[in-house]
């Protein structure tokens, strides 16, 4: 029997994944928590097999997001993570395999994709979720390690933006044309395969770019 822990702020979405989880028989929740420092806790008394954790988590002394995982790394460097996460994308693909994680699914699809990635991951695969997978080849690469890489002045705009500023705000300040500002903004969205303004400021969060 495989002994899962899972870990997010959210109870609902706790419940339903025990029950997905526990659904083959062949797996066992042996613990839950609502956040990072919960987690952390939960996981220096009860041994696990595998990790389901939420991304974002706030709040308590730990941080969540890429800075959770990293701990996990070096704390638990055995033990297989699996992310779930609304933030479904190549860019948080790429960095969360980076921190450690063996695998990310999309929330969306959690329900059909979870057993698939505990499957992967205890046999020493990596996973990510079918919506992943398509962007990945979309962005006509299917390596997953890579951190996308953007420029000096890419980096700078996706910060301004993600700190509350808008494209003309950040043309007046920087002294460039708007129109330039706006194509440094589509270009670094084409780099992190990210199609939202919302997932852009989630990613400029999660990389520590803003508080």
């Amino acid at each position: 029997m495989l002994r899962v822990i899972i870990a997010d702020d959210h109870p609902i979405v706790r419940i339903g994944q025990r029950v997905v989880i526990e659904a083959n028989g062949r797996c066992k929740v042996v613990g839950e928590a609502d956040g990072p420092d919960a987690l952390l806790r939960l996981l220096s008394t009860t041994p696990c097999d595998v990790l389901v954790t939420d991304f974002a988590m706030p709040g308590g002394q730990q941080a969540d997001g890429y800075g959770l995982l990293s701990l996990l790394a070096r704390q638990y460097p055995d033990l297989p993570v699996i992310l779930v996460t609304m933030f479904a994308n190549v860019a948080t693909l790429r960095a969360s395999l980076a921190h450690g994680a063996r695998a990310i699914v999309a929330k969306s699809a959690s329900a059909r994709e979870l057993p698939q990635a505990i499957n992967a991951v205890i046999g020493g695969q990596t996973f990510a979720s079918e919506c992943l997978r398509v962007q990945l080849v979309e962005a006509g690469t299917g390596d997953q390690s890579q951190l996308p890489q953007l420029s000096g002045k890419e980096r700078e705009v996706v910060r301004m933006l993600a700190s509350g500023l808008t494209v003309s705000q950040i043309a007046a300040r920087v002294n460039r044309s708007i129109s330039t500002i706006s194509k440094q903004k589509s270009t670094a969205m084409q780099r992190l395969c990210i199609s939202t303004d919302v997932d852009l400021f989630a990613y400029a969060r999660n990389c520590g770019m803003v508080p």
